[in-house]
């Protein structure tokens, strides 16, 4: 693309972006299918479980039997919970990882874009313009320093949240096989 966009420039630049919302809708799809399919898993899995223990609960003879079956339900109910907030988790941070790969691809490019273009500015600017030009590069290096920098924070702060996530989840499991 020259210093001034053409109709075509501008017809490949809409056809690039209907691109890039089209593979960001198909991964956030993606996501929802996922979840919609936990959620319908998890759903016939629960009315089985009701079924069964309800049958369970029709067989008890005495209080005793009752308090020894509410103990044995328990734990594996707890369990499950907690191994579809796990899977819930996994599907959102799946998704969102994809998410950001794609709009990391796009900032990527349109960097590379703003460059080519400063560079074809650089090559028909008038003389003394090369100051303008390098202050505009250098602008664009530490916006894009600025957006790594806040990127890696995220992407910490987002790792020590599923280490302590993890970490939860293992304490209470352990738990539960105490019990």
């Amino acid at each position: 693309m020259g210093l001034y966009p053409t109709p075509e420039n501008m017809t490949e630049a809409q056809r690039e972006n209907l691109d890039a919302m089209m593979k960001l809708s198909h991964k956030a799809f993606e996501g929802v299918e996922k979840m919609v399919e936990l959620q319908l898993n998890a759903a016939k899995a629960s009315l089985q479980e009701t079924a069964e223990k309800f049958n369970a609960l029709m067989s008890v003879k005495d209080a005793q039997e009752v308090v020894a079956l509410n103990k044995e339900l328990a734990a594996p109910s707890t369990e499950k919970a907690l191994a579809y907030s796990r899977a819930i988790y996994d599907i959102a941070s799946q998704t969102s990882g994809e998410v950001q790969r794609l709009v990391d691809a796009q900032i990527a490019e349109a960097n590379k874009k703003l460059v080519d273009t400063l560079d074809e500015f650089a090559k028909n600017a008038p003389v003394g313009s090369e100051a303008v030009v390098q202050m505009m590069k250098s602008s664009l290096t530490a916006a894009n320093s600025a957006y790594e920098t806040a990127n890696k924070a995220a992407r910490q702060v987002v790792e020590m949240a599923e280490r302590n996530l993890h970490a939860a989840a293992e304490a209470t499991t352990a738990n539960l096989k105490q019990r």
